[in-house]
C-alpha cells in the first residue's frame, strides 16, 4: 500500500482511540459506586491515623445571658446539605436536620466514613441550599414518572462525568435553561415543587430554633453559573419565618437586580431579608463592577437597591480569601493568605482576579461612587463562612477538614493527591471561615439586626474575639486597659459604623483582640486604611499597630511572628504570642476632607495547615507546594469617615 494509505489508516485508528478514551472518560462515574468501591474507601479511612497530631479537647455549648453591651456569637451563614443538587451528586446524603444536629455538636460521618465533629457547637447557622435544585427530590419521588424522567433521576443517584458537565453547560446559558423532563415538561410544576422544598427548609429551621441558645435562619442560595466554575452567587437570609412563598432562583431572577426587586416586591409585613455575595475572588470581576451579570450598567436606582439589600460580603470561605491582591494595592504580605488566583493578564476573562474582584478594592470603589451617587452602595460589613457541601456547618478547624464535597474530597489521600479538578485545586482550598456577630442576645431578631448594622467580623476559622471602635469623643487616656465599653459606644462607633468627619479633634481607633483559647496565641493587630486622595485616586495603606507584646513596632518596622509550632505533631507553643491585645491608635495623616475607611485585622501565631494534618494522618511529609502552616486571621468590618462634602 502507498504511504498515504498507511497514514490514513493510522489517523482513523488514532481518532477511534481518542474517541473511545473521551467516551470512556465522559461516561465514567462521577464518584465511586458499588459495595466494593465503598468498602475500599472505608478501609482507607480506617487506616488513617487520627491520633497522629495534637488537637484541643471538645467543648460544650456555653449559652450566654443577654447583654446590652453585646456578646459575640459565632456561626456559619453558608452551608449546603443533600438538598443542594451538586452536594447530592458528589454523595452528600446528610439532610438539613442532620446539619443542624452537627452544628449543635453532634458527631457524624461523610459518605466515605471520615468523622466530622465541631470542636465547639455553633451559636447560629443558616443552611443555604441552591434554590435552583429545589423541587428535584419531590419530582423524583413521583410515582408516575415517564421513562425519560426516571432516567434523569437515576443519573442524579449514579451520575457520570458527562451528566455533570451537561448540567453545568445548561446552567451557563444566559438565561439559564432548566430541564423540565422530571417536572412533566411544565414550568408551573417545577415552581410548585420548588415551593414545597422551600417550605420544608423553613420548617426544619423552625424545628431547630432555640432562642437564647441556638439560632437558625430561613435561607437559601441564589446561584447563577459562570464559566470555569466562577461565582456570582448570593446567600439570601431572612429575619424570621415570614418570607416570600418561593425561593427566587436563577431561573426566576435573571440578574442580581431582578433578585433584589423580586424580594422587595414580595417581602411584606414582618418579612425582612438581606443578601450576601460570596467568592468575590472567583467572580471574574463582577463582584464590585458597575454592571450586572449580563453586562447591563447599573442605574442610580439599582445602586440604591443594592445598598438596601446587601449590607455584608462573605470575604473568606473554602474557595479562598477575597480580601486583597498585592498587585492592586499596598502589597502587604497577608494578601497572599489562602489566595491562589493570579491577577488577570490583558484579555484574560476567567480564572484570574480583576481590580473589581476583591473586597478591599470594592470598599475603595464604594468611596468613589459616593461622591457621584450621594450614597455608598458598597458600605458592607465582612463575614466568613464555610460553603461546605458536606452538611457540617462551621467545621472550619484545620485538623477536622474532610474536604467540602463528599466523595470529591475524601479521604485524606484524595485531598492530597487531588480530586476531580486535579491535585493543585484540591490543595488550594481551605476549611473555610466563620461569621462573628456582636448582638445583645442569641435570637434571630438580634443577630439579623446586628448584621444589618454591620457589627460583625470575619474569621478564617479560629474563634478570635475582636472589638473595634473609632471616634472623636473618647476620653484622653493612653491606657488601653482602662477603656470602658459604655464609653466606647458613647464616644464613637463600633465596627460597621459611620462617622461624620471633624477637623477640631483627632480621630482615635481602639482595638481589642482576644485569643481563641482552643488555638495558638495572637501575633499582631493591624489597621488597613483606604481613602480617595485630593486628585480622586483610590489609595490604601497597611499599619502594624500592636505586636504580641502589646507594643507598636519600631518606626518603619513590622511585627514578626515566632515559629511556635511543631510540625511533627502540630502542637503549638502556648507562650509564643499574646492571649489578648488592647491598643489605641491615632492616624497622624487623618484628613477630614477625604472619604476614608479603616478596618482592623488580627493575625494569629502559626499553626498547622490542614494539608499538614492530612500528611500526618498518612505518615507522609507535608506537600511541598503549599505552606505547612497558616496564621489564622480575623477581619473587623470597616468604619467609614464621611466628609462634610458627602
Amino acid at each position: 500500500m502507498r504511504w498515504y494509505v498507511w497514514v490514513g489508516i493510522i489517523v482513523v485508528v488514532l481518532a477511534g482511540v481518542v474517541y473511545w478514551q473521551v467516551d470512556k472518560f465522559l461516561n465514567a462515574p462521577l464518584r465511586p459506586s458499588g459495595a466494593q468501591a465503598e468498602a475500599a474507601l472505608r478501609a482507607e479511612v480506617a487506616a488513617q491515623n487520627e491520633a497522629a497530631f495534637f488537637q484541643p479537647p471538645q467543648q460544650p455549648l456555653q449559652p450566654r445571658e443577654p447583654n446590652p453591651l453585646k456578646n459575640v456569637y459565632f456561626g456559619d451563614l453558608h452551608v449546603h446539605t443533600s438538598l443542594s443538587f451538586d452536594a447530592y451528586l458528589f454523595g452528600t446524603r446528610l439532610d438539613p436536620d442532620s446539619a443542624y444536629r452537627i452544628a449543635k455538636g453532634e458527631k457524624a460521618e461523610v459518605i466515605t466514613g471520615e468523622a466530622i465533629e465541631l470542636n465547639r457547637p455553633l451559636d447560629f447557622v443558616a443552611l443555604t441550599d441552591h434554590a435552583e435544585g429545589f423541587g428535584l427530590h419531590e419530582a423524583c419521588a413521583d410515582d408516575a414518572l415517564t421513562a425519560a424522567a426516571e432516567a434523569v433521576c437515576a443519573d442524579f443517584d449514579e451520575p457520570s462525568i458527562a451528566f455533570f458537565l451537561e448540567l453545568r453547560g445548561s446552567g451557563e446559558q444566559r438565561p439559564p435553561v432548566r430541564d423540565l423532563t422530571i417536572y412533566r415538561d411544565s414550568e408551573e410544576v417545577a415552581r410548585q415543587l420548588a415551593a414545597v422544598t422551600w417550605q420544608k427548609v423553613k420548617a426544619a429551621a423552625d424545628r431547630h430554633y432555640e432562642p437564647g441558645r441556638f439560632t437558625t435562619f430561613a435561607a437559601y442560595e441564589y446561584s447563577p453559573v459562570l464559566a470555569d466554575t466562577g461565582k456570582h452567587h448570593r446567600n439570601v437570609i431572612f429575619r424570621s419565618s415570614a418570607t416570600p412563598p418561593v425561593a427566587f432562583s436563577a431561573y426566576d431572577a435573571v440578574s442580581e437586580i431582578d433578585l433584589w426587586q423580586q424580594l422587595e416586591a414580595s417581602c411584606r409585613g414582618d418579612c425582612q431579608f438581606l443578601t450576601i455575595p460570596h467568592n468575590p475572588n472567583k467572580s471574574w470581576g463582577l463582584a464590585f463592577a458597575s454592571e450586572t451579570i449580563d453586562g447591563v450598567p447599573y442605574t442610580a436606582e439599582d445602586w440604591h437597591l443594592r445598598a438596601r439589600a446587601e449590607p455584608l460580603v462573605e470575604m473568606f470561605q473554602v474557595k479562598g480569601n477575597s480580601e486583597c491582591l498585592s498587585a492592586f494595592g499596598a502589597g502587604d504580605e497577608e494578601c497572599g493568605f489562602e489566595q491562589f488566583l493570579p491577577a488577570c493578564e490583558p484579555g484574560q476573562e476567567t480564572l484570574c482576579i480583576f481590580p473589581t474582584s476583591m473586597v478591599r478594592d470594592g470598599l475603595k470603589i464604594g468611596l468613589s461612587l459616593e461622591s457621584e451617587l450621594g450614597l455608598n452602595p458598597m458600605q458592607f460589613g465582612l463575614i466568613g463562612s464555610t460553603d461546605t457541601h458536606n452538611a457540617n456547618p462551621g467545621d472550619a478547624e484545620e485538623w477536622d477538614y474532610r474536604g467540602a464535597s463528599a466523595y470529591n474530597s475524601s479521604p485524606a489521600q484524595k485531598r492530597l493527591a487531588g480530586g476531580r479538578g486535579g491535585g493543585r485545586q484540591s490543595l488550594q482550598r481551605n476549611p473555610g471561615g466563620l461569621a462573628a456577630v456582636w448582638a445583645e442576645e442569641n435570637t434571630r431578631e438580634a443577630l439579623f439586626d446586628a448584621m444589618q448594622r454591620r457589627e460583625v467580623y470575619a474569621t478564617s476559622g479560629a474563634r478570635i474575639r475582636l472589638r473595634a471602635f473609632a471616634g472623636f469623643e473618647f476620653a484622653d487616656s493612653a491606657d488601653a486597659n482602662a477603656a470602658d465599653l459604655q464609653q466606647l459606644y458613647a464616644g464613637g462607633v463600633p465596627m460597621g459604623g459611620v462617622l461624620s468627619a471633624r477637623a477640631d479633634k483627632p480621630l482615635k481607633l481602639f482595638v481589642w483582640a482576644m485569643q481563641d483559647m482552643a488555638h495558638a496565641p495572637l501575633a499582631k493587630v493591624q489597621v488597613i486604611k483606604g481613602w480617595i486622595d485630593p486628585r480622586g485616586d483610590m489609595r490604601e495603606a497597611v499599619f502594624d499597630i500592636a505586636c504580641a507584646d502589646g507594643l507598636p513596632p519600631a518606626a518603619g518596622q513590622t511585627c514578626t511572628a515566632k515559629a511556635g509550632v511543631n510540625l511533627e505533631d502540630c502542637s503549638w507553643d502556648a507562650d509564643a504570642g499574646a492571649a489578648e491585645i488592647k491598643t489605641w491608635w491615632q492616624d497622624r495623616d487623618y484628613n477630614p476632607d477625604l472619604s476614608t475607611f479603616y478596618y482592623m485585622r488580627v493575625v494569629q501565631q502559626p499553626t498547622c495547615r490542614w494539608s499538614t494534618y492530612d500528611a500526618l494522618r498518612l505518615g507522609l511529609q507535608p506537600p511541598a507546594d503549599v505552606p505547612p502552616t497558616v496564621q489564622e486571621m480575623a477581619w473587623a468590618s470597616p468604619i467609614w469617615i464621611k466628609p462634610a462634602a458627602n
